[in-house]
């Protein structure tokens, strides 16, 4: 989340919500489709159809314990025990925010209980680097990440300030998921003097033998990483502001934007690290890029092989702004959270911004997969309870909404990226004698690949979920094709 230009922000906690006494838009509370959309937490059945992409009936502060999915920004979620944790940025629909980082829960990452907050004023450490530094730091907190080392509960915080990139990630623990927190100190700051990146969007990975590394950085100097005292989980070199191991391109001596919020993991089947990274402005275009590496301090890759820390533009891209038919699209998809069930399905989550009304802020969770070459893709619907049944050949006949996810480079930030360059469907019928309008496909189940005419091939993880703008359960599929651009399709009919 990009911290440099402020007042996006202020915007956004600004615009009006006289609209916050009206019913959620299209809401259809109730209604049922041909297949199963409940859910239950414990005796309570949960109905899927309530969850809508506006929530302006909601929005309001006094209505905090209805938030659920909705006013979350820069989510970081991990598995404890058998509850999903989510903590994320102080932002709001038609408000100034509380300040202390959100926290929500979920037994199952569909339905999602408001918690409260981690702090109830801003961390004194870190408060008093900002003012220390001569700068007045932000009323609110941004870009948290949680990690569980052992029995501590180890959660680090944003906070920025007017004063150009005059920042400080920080650290608080706890015994519990839910608190109380203990500030205990402050792990990277970063100064207008200094030549480096941004102290904010930290991320955080434990390796196989125990060290501790983490990620950091937005807009001004790429990604950094930094190793950490697993004991303490601060800097392991009081002082040490880490290197550079990711960047991106530049047009006329411009960023083409914003890159920021990392995410790092470590695989143990793949044996890779991966991570994930967010180019671009917030609300508009926001996207994710991924690249992977044999060791936490780098070198990463793309997908053509090439180093991330050098100054073009890396891929694939996994996630973007895109638009399904009838629909008015999400946009800001980006800066995510990638963990795992703890029996080897991933997942990926960060906020989606409705293209109707761009300032509300949803939470998105969908499933993630790794292509036969060991790259990342994501799913192209939410998830929606789904399993991972292979998907019978005959069941595959008919027509689909295809999106390819192409990227155009717009050099700058809001004021230049205003058009989150949607990226929208055409459509693709498989037919039953194993050709399509443009070629030929085959399917190994849960693998479909499609073999084009002009010579593009796509290898497609395909699997039953849930058409979300059309509230029914379909056949959707996401991938990479042969350039590395990322493909995603639901069936339509």
């Amino acid at each position: 989340m990009r911290k440099l230009l402020l007042p996006a922000l202020a915007l956004l906690v600004a615009c009006s919500v006289l609209v916050a006494a009206c019913s959620r838009k299209g809401a259809t509370p109730g209604t049922t489709s041909s297949t199963d959309t409940t859910g239950s937490s414990g005796s309570k059945p949960f109905d899927i159809n309530t969850i809508e992409d506006t929530y302006a009936d909601v929005a309001p502060f006094s209505d905090y314990p209805s938030w659920g999915p909705y006013n979350v920004h820069d989510p970081s979620i991990k598995k404890f025990g058998n509850t999903y944790y989510c903590y994320s940025t102080d932002v709001a629909y038609g408000f100034t925010p509380r300040l202390g980082i959100q926290v929500r829960k979920s037994p199952d990452l569909v339905q999602w209980t408001f918690v409260g907050w981690v702090f109830d004023a801003l961390p004194p450490l870190g408060a008093a680097y900002i003012t220390q530094n001569g700068g007045t730091p932000n009323q609110a907190l941004w870009a948290p990440y949680i990690i569980q080392v052992g029995s501590e509960y180890r959660l680090y915080y944003s906070l920025a300030s007017g004063t150009t990139k005059l920042s400080v990630i920080g650290l608080a623990v706890a015994s519990s998921p839910e608190g109380p927190w203990q500030e205990r100190g402050v792990v990277v700051g970063s100064t207008t003097s200094l030549s480096i990146t941004n102290a904010i969007d930290p991320t955080v990975v434990v390796t196989p033998t125990g060290d501790e590394w983490m990620y950091y950085g937005s807009a001004f100097d790429g990604i950094y990483a930094l190793q950490l005292d697993p004991t303490t989980g601060l800097a392991l070199t009081p002082g040490d502001k880490g290197k550079r191991i990711a960047n991106r391109g530049f047009t006329n001596g411009q960023y083409n934007g914003n890159i920021e919020g990392a995410e790092i993991i470590y695989h143990p089947g793949l044996k890779r690290y991966y991570l994930f990274i967010s180019y671009d402005w917030l609300e508009t275009k926001y996207n994710v890029r991924a690249a992977w590496g044999l060791n936490p301090q780098g070198p990463f890759y793309d997908i053509t092989g090439q180093d991330i820390n050098t100054n073009v533009d890396h891929t694939p891209m996994i996630i973007a702004p895109y638009q399904f038919n009838g629909h008015g699209g999400w946009q800001g998809t980006a800066h995510c959270t990638v963990f795992d069930d703890g029996n080897g399905q991933y997942f990926i989550a960060h906020q989606g911004r409705p293209g109707v009304d761009f300032y509300y802020m949803d939470l998105h969770v969908r499933k993630l997969f790794w292509t036969p070459g060991g790259w990342p893709v994501a799913s192209p619907e939410r998830y929606a309870w789904e399993k991972n049944d292979t998907v019978p050949v005959a069941q595959l006949i008919g027509t689909y909404e295809q999106i390819d996810l192409n990227y155009q480079v717009v050099p700058g930030y809001q004021a230049q990226q205003v058009s989150p360059d949607f990226q929208t469907s055409v459509p693709l019928t498989l037919s039953s004698d194993g050709t399509f309008g443009g070629g030929t496909w085959a399917y190994t189940g849960p693998w479909l690949t499609l073999h084009w005419q002009s010579g593009r091939s796509d290898t497609l993880f395909v699997q039953a979920g849930r058409d979300w703008e059309k509230k029914t359960n379909t056949i959707i599929f996401t991938g990479l094709n042969n350039s590395g651009t990322a493909v995603w399709g639901k069936k339509s009919q």
